[in-house]
């Protein structure tokens, strides 16, 4: 696990993302990178890291947040961006080739305004979640794999 906080559990490497120093060139199979991408203010350095640390073949699993509210608390300084579907598919592709990008929305016109009014799933029926409406994305994810032979992008 990668933290900028060496008290973390758990941590492996402790170093920015935006550099990545420490963590050698194509170690991982796969990176499982959620709701972080927004808090980071040099985002496509941080792409440029997860890209050269990730074994030609790699996959990176990546969310953002897509309707949302901004954290008033922890992450509040530190929440930078939005990322929409298409804004997310082109800095991945951009960096990992297109055709390397499966992307996919969570969430509907009812699940985001139940978030923005702060209800939790407890407060839902599980048929709530069921539609997935792109104009209206909750969650924002991604399947990217690094090309074969490590060039792509």
């Amino acid at each position: 696990m990668l933290h900028v906080d060496p008290e973390a559990p758990g941590v492996t490497y402790v170093t920015d993302i935006t550099s990545g120093s420490g963590i050698p060139d194509g170690i991982f199979d796969c990176i499982v990178f959620t709701q972080t991408l927004h808090l980071i203010y040099e985002f496509q350095q941080a792409v440029d890291t997860l890209y050269r640390v990730l074994k030609p073949g790699g996959v990176l699993l990546i969310t953002v947040p897509g309707v949302s509210c901004i954290d008033s608390g922890e992450w509040g300084d530190t929440w930078f961006w939005s990322f929409t579907p298409a804004s997310l598919r082109r800095l991945m592709g951009d960096r990992f080739g297109a055709e390397n990008v499966d992307m996919t929305t969570y969430g509907n016109v009812l699940t985001a305004t139940a978030f923005l009014y702060g209800l939790a799933e407890r407060d839902m029926q599980p048929e709530d979640y069921q539609h997935q409406d792109p104009q209206f994305p909750v969650i924002v994810a991604a399947r990217v794999v690094k090309g074969g032979d490590g060039l792509s992008g």
